[in-house]
């Protein structure tokens, strides 16, 4: 038996029909292929502007860059989350102050942003950033509130929840569509709802950002009338994706929807065989409003479970079985030299202790989503 890994991407024949084509055009970068594929982004969201970038990490500099993070500007964003926004926000010099998450979500609440600005007595906050853990966009018009109040920027985290909508006043709204934050970022990696190889896209209302993003990503030129002039207006980066790239991404757009439809299925499938009337695990509540991505299926393990997380994956792994951590909380990395009061991050403290990620993705076959379900079954048994 082969492993069963936690994600993949699942490629076909139209997948490969149009990548081959886009091998064969004049430009295989800066060409077509990224301008339909640009398009068919903001089409999707119902945005004006989206951009494709290199990676869900470049899409998140851009998008920094464009708001115009720097030097002491304060930044509030999740204790469990990927570690590219600490990363860049401390390349960038800004002041980051990690909030506290909801124990069963891994998410970040405004009530706990709230209280990273009460205890850390801080008066003029730059940026929110949102992370949707999992897939699940949660609490989307309580921060866009909050935003409002406290008169800052918030970024949209979405790299789990490409495929992701709410519902507010009767209408439905695609992650991506920025009606209620400033900007979104998305990842293309393999394990996500769509992949283009390695790619990110960043999506946004704001015409300002959407202009200095372009400039940002291609070294901050500024093209003249001739092909050979040209002025660079600000110290960009190369971040552009390629034609071949986007060739892929746009021939998976077309099917997100059976992308997500799948994944909604297995997830329901763990949550029926696994989840209910089993007290060895927490049933995960989510905002009855929103529609998942369905990126992760996590496992919370409950609080009465003394069992060791731990000791599960390992058992998983020898069943041939990857399951995976998502995420160790940010304060716990070498790389974090602020000293943290454990009693401020109980929600993050407890989430990392209990919950671990299962595999989930559209070739995952009903076969070895019952043989997951019954390893796990037969593991709390014994």
């Amino acid at each position: 038996m082969k492993f069963i890994p936690y994600g993949k991407q699942s490629i076909n024949s139209k997948d490969l029909l149009l990548v081959s084509k886009s091998l064969k055009q004049e430009l295989i970068t800066t060409g077509n292929f990224v301008n339909n594929f640009e398009n068919k982004l903001r089409k999707y969201f119902s945005s004006k502007y989206a951009i494709s970038c290199t990676s869900g990490t470049a899409a998140l500099h851009i998008a920094l860059k464009s708001i115009d993070i720097k030097k002491n500007d304060i930044v509030i964003m999740p204790a469990i989350n990927f570690i590219s926004s600490y990363n860049l926000c401390s390349n960038l010099g800004a002041k980051i102050f990690l909030a506290d998450v909801d124990k069963l979500t891994g998410q970040m609440t405004p009530e706990t942003v709230m209280k990273c600005i009460k205890i850390n007595k801080l008066k003029k906050v730059k940026l929110i950033i949102t992370m949707y853990l999992g897939g699940y966009p949660e609490n989307i018009i309580k921060f866009y509130n909050l935003k409002r109040k406290i008169k800052c920027y918030l970024l949209e985290d979405a790299c789990h929840a490409l495929g992701g909508s709410y519902r507010f006043r009767n209408n439905n709204y695609k992650i991506g569509s920025c009606k209620h934050s400033d900007i979104s970022i998305f990842s293309l990696h393999p394990l996500k709802s769509i992949t283009s190889g390695e790619g990110g896209v960043v999506s946004t209302n704001n015409k300002n950002f959407f202009l200095k993003a372009k400039l940002f990503r291609s070294h901050g030129i500024v093209r003249g009338k001739n092909h050979w002039e040209y002025d660079v207006v600000l110290n960009g980066l190369n971040y552009r994706l390629s034609d071949i790239n986007c060739s892929l991404a746009m021939s998976q757009l077309s099917r997100i929807n059976t992308f997500i439809k799948k994944r909604k299925q297995i997830y329901q499938h763990y949550i029926k065989n696994l989840i209910k009337k089993n007290n060895n695990f927490n049933f995960i509540h989510y905002d009855k409003n929103s529609s998942s991505g369905f990126h992760l299926f996590l496992l919370s393990l409950s609080s009465q479970n003394r069992l060791n997380k731990k000791n599960l994956m390992k058992f998983l792994f020898k069943n041939k079985i990857l399951s995976q951590f998502h995420y160790i909380p940010i304060y716990k990395f070498s790389v974090f030299k602020e000293k943290v009061n454990l009693n401020n991050f109980q929600g993050a403290e407890f989430y990392f202790k209990k919950t671990i990620s299962l595999p989930i993705y559209f070739d995952l076959s009903k076969k070895n989503q019952n043989y997951v379900i019954n390893r796990i079954k037969f593991y709390f048994k014994k």
